[in-house]
C-alpha cells in the first residue's frame, strides 16, 4: 500500500492551496481516509476526514476553510484549503483505512504547506 502526498507549498495569507493524496494498493473506495498536519513542536492534529460513504468531519479551526473530497475512480483524496493562515502552517499527512481512536493503517509521506502573513 502507498499513499503519495503532493501539492503543498509556500503562500501567503488568505491563499489557497490543494493537497492531492494518491493511493495504491487498496480497495480505495471501502475506507475512510483523513487528513493529518503536525507544526513544529506540536502534536499531531486530525484536519478532516472523509468516510467510505462520502460523510465528512473536520476540525473546527478549519470548519468552512477548508474541503475534504475523494474520487475514488483515481484512487485519489484531496484537501482544498482556502482562506489560509499562518497557523496552518505545518506538514501535511494523508491516511487511509481508520483502525479507531484516531490510528491508521497506512500514512503517506507528508507535504509541506507554509502560510506566511
Amino acid at each position: 500500500v502507498q499513499l503519495q502526498a503532493s501539492g503543498g507549498g509556500l503562500v501567503q495569507a488568505g491563499d489557497s492551496l490543494r493537497l492531492s493524496c494518491a493511493t495504491s494498493g487498496l480497495t480505495f473506495s471501502r475506507y475512510s481516509t483523513a487528513w493529518f498536519r503536525q507544526a513544529p513542536g506540536k502534536q499531531r492534529e486530525l484536519v478532516a476526514t472523509i468516510y467510505a460513504a462520502g460523510s465528512t468531519n473536520y476540525a473546527d479551526s478549519v470548519k468552512g476553510r477548508f474541503t475534504i473530497s475523494r474520487d475514488n475512480a483515481k484512487n485519489t483524496v484531496y484537501l482544498q484549503m482556502n482562506s489560509l493562515k499562518p497557523e496552518d502552517t505545518a506538514v501535511y499527512y494523508c491516511a487511509a483505512n481508520s483502525l479507531g481512536a484516531g490510528k491508521y493503517a497506512h500514512w503517506g509521506q507528508g507535504t509541506q504547506v507554509t502560510v506566511s502573513s
